[in-house]
């Protein structure tokens, strides 16, 4: 630390600290929040801006603005609130973010996977692919309205158990307390519960909320179960099916005891039925992080049969997701364009899916993909006047022949 800003500053915040913030914020989202200035205008004045964060938040005078409330669409078709804070607040979270970060993250079960250092999303899907190998029965958790019910009051008691500082206390208080700017302009003050999805310290906090809520609770009441954890998706598996509907009454009634609740309709026992596990039972499936966990076909590679098997693959709802997009970029239509020109402006948002959906099953995951190129053959026909489909189809295989690289799922061994 600097010796001047330490003999003049209450709270140890650092420059560096507030530059290495600015750092991790800029390469993430670029989206505006309720003072509608942009990455770019907030650089026009880099120096000036990030020196107000560091001398606010150093002396205890730093308070966040509302932040910005939008609206997603969630793959039920309900809608999902995100409050996007400024970026300057963005940066100040930040800070206490990584602050908090360093010594709390060592105390988190090591089921809890979501928005951690060296834990990820793909980690918790292999492990629910094992443990449903190992357990016949799944309780697919559903916390209704997390992010908007969690309780103020129990997230700074879990904060009084983990950190001393009283600067990082306040500070998340206040982010705590923040109001929203709703989508018609006006103003919101929160009332002793919720945070919001989309804020930097928001995760953090959830997951210390859900350590002693869930994780902590359920390792030393059940231990002989499993689960993995990421943020507010909770997988349980269980031997029985007796085992599992208990287990469900006793996540029931400790939720109510953290003021939380249970969604009644997306929370469910499911049964992972494959050729060896025959028992009736109407759920046999479970989406999980993007993924759907059922019975599937599968090869035995040394008695070449093909049995059912439980296992994961691309969910319906992210195959539609992905369709959609190829819809909005109405490819078929930008005659103008040269496929190479078409490729580069795909080519990133294509190896993300790959990068994630590949990871499990790519031979599921690569349906996907004849949507795509169902229209970039019509984008050959509008091009070169072609009459007929199969025309369309030659001409790309022919040019994936010259080019086999030219598009990521090219590249990654999808044939037309």
């Amino acid at each position: 630390m600097d010796k001047t800003q330490s003999e003049v500053k209450p709270f140890p915040v650092t420059k560096p600290m507030v530059w290495s913030a600015y750092l991790k914020v800029k390469t993430k989202g670029k989206a505006y929040g309720v003072d509608e200035v942009s990455m770019k205008e907030f650089e026009q004045e880099l120096k000036g801006n990030l020196y107000k964060i560091w001398n606010r938040l150093a002396s205890g005078t730093y308070f966040p603005p509302a932040v910005r409330e939008v609206e997603i669409p969630k793959k039920d078709g309900e809608m999902r609130k995100l409050g996007i804070p400024t970026i300057g607040d963005r940066i100040a979270q930040t800070v206490v973010k990584d602050y908090m970060e360093a010594s709390i993250d060592k105390l988190f079960h090591e089921n809890s996977y979501g928005y951690r250092p060296l834990k990820s999303a793909h980690q918790a899907l292999a492990m629910a692919r094992i443990n449903v190998k190992q357990y016949d029965w799944v309780i697919d958790m559903d916390i209704k309205g997390f992010f908007d019910n969690i309780s103020h009051e129990l997230i700074l008691k879990a904060l009084d158990k983990v950190v001393e500082e009283k600067w990082v206390k306040m500070y998340c208080k206040r982010w705590l307390e923040m109001p929203v700017q709703k989508i018609d302009g006006t103003i919101v003050t929160k009332e002793g519960r919720g945070t919001p999805q989309g804020g930097v310290v928001s995760p953090l906090l959830a997951n210390l909320f859900l350590h002693y809520a869930f994780d902590m609770w359920i390792t030393k009441k059940y231990p002989e179960i499993s689960f993995e954890r990421y943020a507010d998706d909770i997988i349980l598996h269980c031997h029985t099916k007796v085992e599992a509907e208990e287990i469900l009454l006793q996540i029931t009634q400790r939720m109510e005891q953290c003021k939380l609740g249970l969604h009644p309709l997306k929370t469910k026992i499911v049964y992972c039925k494959d050729y060896k596990r025959k028992e009736p039972h109407k759920q046999v499936q479970f989406d999980f992080l993007g993924f759907s966990f059922q019975p599937r076909p599968s090869k035995d590679w040394l008695s070449g049969q093909v049995h059912n098997v439980f296992d994961l693959a691309i969910s319906s709802p992210s195959q539609k997701k992905i369709t959609e997009e190829f819809k909005t970029m109405k490819i078929h239509r930008d005659s103008t364009s040269t496929i190479e020109e078409i490729a580069d402006r795909l080519y990133s948002k294509l190896q993300g899916w790959i990068n994630y959906y590949g990871k499990f099953r790519k031979w599921d995951f690569f349906r996907v993909f004849r949507r795509l190129s169902y229209r970039l053959m019509l984008w050959v026909q509008n091009k070169y006047k072609f009459n007929s489909i199969r025309e369309g189809y030659d001409w790309l295989r022919n040019y994936q022949k010259l080019h086999p690289n030219l598009f990521a799922h090219w590249s990654y061994g999808f044939k037309q």
